[in-house]
């Protein structure tokens, strides 16, 4: 039996909760064996924090399992393998290499730090340790994402003309002490929400020669809430946008991207997924059914357990790339929409 320790039960961690419930009961060999959080309160109450999508019940027994408030106790009392880190941005890289120095492999939720200098930071606690680390940027194994790469990659369409990508949904005012809406903890919607996007345009196409970004801070404290980037590939036209703004009731959560072909297109919008060709009718593509949080641990416990040919190292140079460009990204909100090489 493969035991984990679980770090974080806000908004995400509780959909790992529930995930790692979900594989115990398909019968995969994982067990979660501890819960860590600061917030006593979750223990007692039982309930999930809310995000704005759905990742997981909204309520649950945590009877099954050790609790804790303090990481380092846990690692201490419990014969556990693997941590999963499901903190607040800005701890993600210190509770990574001190889980990783105590002998566990890491699995931490996106983003892979709040600078790509505590993702080096990572990376080598990784070599040194010989533990493993997996980062949970869970677009690279979403269907729709997935269908989208294999399109880039096996020139189905030929090359890429141009891409639109948007994330947008409700404030995120459900967080432990307001952190999201911290600059230096979170880095506002630029790295925690649009960070998503970030990391799909760095894995699809590479690392852009520049960006051009333009961002408003609406909430006093907070990183950018609103945001648009222009990548420069030198043959590709690429945007995302982010906004965490809005708060029309019922609104939630969107995200959508419109991809450009030479002989086609690939788009995600309005709750669809097509696949438009030149010179057919436009269709939907049968894809995987797996959910995307489920496959990225399952993956995880495979890599750690060389049940495949899964190899997170290249995905960690990768991943710190993903922040290089959010920091130029925001360096270029700063200076107005001005060019940042890469």
């Amino acid at each position: 039996m493969f035991n984990v320790g679980l770090v974080g039960l806000g908004f995400m961690g509780a959909g790992h909760l529930n995930t790692y419930q979900q594989m115990e009961k398909d019968g995969l060999p994982v067990k979660l064996a501890a819960v860590c959080d600061v917030d006593e309160a979750k223990f007692k109450a039982g309930a999930a924090t809310q995000g704005n999508i759905k990742v997981g019940s909204g309520s649950f027994d945590l009877s099954a399992y050790s609790l804790y408030n303090d990481m380092d106790e846990m690692i201490a009392c419990e014969q556990l393998d693997a941590i999963d880190i499901c903190l607040p941005t800005y701890l993600h890289g210190p509770a990574s290499v001190r889980a990783m120095e105590a002998g566990k492999h890491v699995f931490c939720e996106k983003p892979m730090a709040i600078s790509s200098e505590m993702c080096g930071t990572m990376i080598s606690a990784s070599k040194r340790t010989g533990m493993k680390l997996m980062i949970g940027h869970t677009l690279r194994y979403w269907n729709v994402y997935e269908f989208l790469k294999s399109v880039v990659d096996e020139n189905k369409f030929g090359k890429c003309i141009s891409g639109y990508f948007f994330r947008g949904g409700q404030t995120p005012r459900w967080s432990w002490q307001n952190w999201l809406l911290t600059n230096e903890k979170s880095g506002g919607a630029l790295l925690d929400q649009h960070i998503h996007d970030v990391d799909a345009i760095n894995w699809l196409f590479g690392v852009p020669k520049s960006v051009s970004s333009i961002g408003r801070v609406v909430f006093p404290g907070s990183g950018y809430d609103a945001v648009s980037t222009n990548y420069f590939y030198g043959d590709m036209v690429i945007n995302a946008q982010d906004d965490w703004t809005i708060n029309g009731d019922g609104y939630g959560f969107e995200m959508l991207f419109r991809v450009n072909f030479e002989r086609g297109a690939v788009v995600l919008g309005n709750g669809k997924f097509k696949v438009c060709p030149n010179d057919g009718k436009v269709y939907e593509p049968e894809l995987s059914s797996e959910p995307a949080y489920y496959k990225e641990l399952r993956l995880f416990y495979e890599y750690l357990n060389d049940l495949n040919n899964y190899d997170c190292i290249p995905l960690l140079e990768s991943h710190r790339d993903t922040i290089r460009i959010a920091e130029a990204e925001r360096e270029s909100c700063d200076k107005n929409g001005a060019s940042v090489a890469l």
